[in-house]
């Protein structure tokens, strides 16, 4: 029963339908906060996208991914706060710049392995908390950015209201969706999964290692600055809380808990846990109570997140049939897994 459910999920319609109800949501929704909410959380998930491609597919956990988010949005907040420069022209600056600092940052970290390369990166975070903390006269210090520029419409859809921006924000998410589906069935996406599964495996296929290491790094890096730019123009107020570490913490519970290294897993974890903390907000100071044991029991159930232990149960199931039927379900799993998580 759960093999043939999982198929079906799989099937295209079920992607149509998904994309449908976030389409017509805006009208589904109590109130305009619940479109915020859910706008916020698509922009969350495009930064966790950003450190699926660096952590899920090549296997190094950078815990700077919030520090490159704070970046972007402070890129595009003091181009347009106080350059004067309109968003679009900021926005792209603002890719541009995370890009760069990503080369360089994969430059010099990834000749480190394993947990040494998450103590630099950690500790690379914490410089860009402090440079924005600190540096007054670039950054504004505690004050932070204000008034920053809502994106342009060209006299067409004004972005300040919550629900055109939510839809500016979807189409980024399925457009990230997308590119993250043909990067994982391309070979540069294999290439990035051998590295995964070791170094010396890798260089014995002839792969390039720091080449391609510092691609994925500079691919992830660009995703967090495209999220933290259009978190910019949605809030239009930033400050150094935003390069706090606990953003990088947090969306690495997102992509555990969805599912590393699988395509719709940072999705599902991180509108599943944005909902989940903001339906507790009620209960104050005492919600990481009730959401601390939710999250240890999601943890110990499905240790390797919604998405992957879902393939890992359709796996099972298929290897569970009689004798006879195990080559063409095999051959059925197989299809539908490799669409589950390359197909956006």
């Amino acid at each position: 029963m759960l093999f043939k459910l999982g198929s079906l999920l799989m099937k295209p319609g079920a992607k149509m339908a998904l994309l449908a109800f976030a389409l017509v949501f805006p009208f589904l929704a109590a109130n305009e906060y619940q479109v915020y909410v859910m706008a916020s959380a698509f922009v969350w998930a495009i930064a966790v996208y950003g450190l699926n491609i660096i952590t899920g597919y090549c296997g190094q956990l950078n815990l700077a991914h919030g520090g490159f988010f704070a970046i972007g949005a402070y890129t595009l907040g003091l181009l347009t706060a106080d350059a004067g420069w309109s968003f679009w022209p900021a926005f792209v600056a603002a890719l541009l710049m995370t890009a760069v600092l990503g080369f360089f940052v994969g430059i010099v970290s990834l000749r480190l392995k394993e947990h040494y390369f998450a103590i630099f990166t950690l500790c690379v975070g914490f410089i860009i908390y402090l440079l924005i903390d600190k540096w007054e006269e670039l950054t504004h210090g505690p004050i932070g950015v204000r008034d920053i520029a809502a994106p342009s419409g060209f006299g067409l859809v004004d972005f300040t209201e919550t629900t055109p921006f939510y839809y500016l924000v979807l189409a980024f998410l399925v457009f990230s969706i997308w590119f993250m589906g043909r990067l994982s069935r391309s070979l540069l996406g294999r290439t990035f999964i051998a590295i995964r599964n070791g170094d010396e495996l890798a260089q014995s296929l002839g792969i390039n290692l720091m080449r391609n290491k510092v691609l994925a790094f500079v691919l992830s890096t660009t995703y967090a600055g495209l999220a933290g730019s259009l978190y910019a123009g949605m809030v239009r107020f930033i400050g150094p809380e935003e390069a706090n570490i606990n953003h990088t913490f947090d969306m690495i519970t997102y992509l555990l808990v969805g599912g590393i290294g699988t395509l719709t897993g940072p999705l599902l974890g991180t509108v599943g846990i944005v909902w989940i903390t903001q339906s507790l907000q009620f209960l104050e100071e005492y919600r990481m109570i009730i959401f601390g044991p939710l999250l240890v029991i999601l943890v110990i159930f499905f240790p390797r997140g919604i998405t992957g232990q879902f393939l890992t149960w359709m796996h099972h199931k298929a290897q569970s049939l009689a004798p006879g039927k195990k080559q063409k379900a095999s051959k059925v799993q197989t299809a539908s897994a490799r669409e589950a998580e390359n197909n956006a």
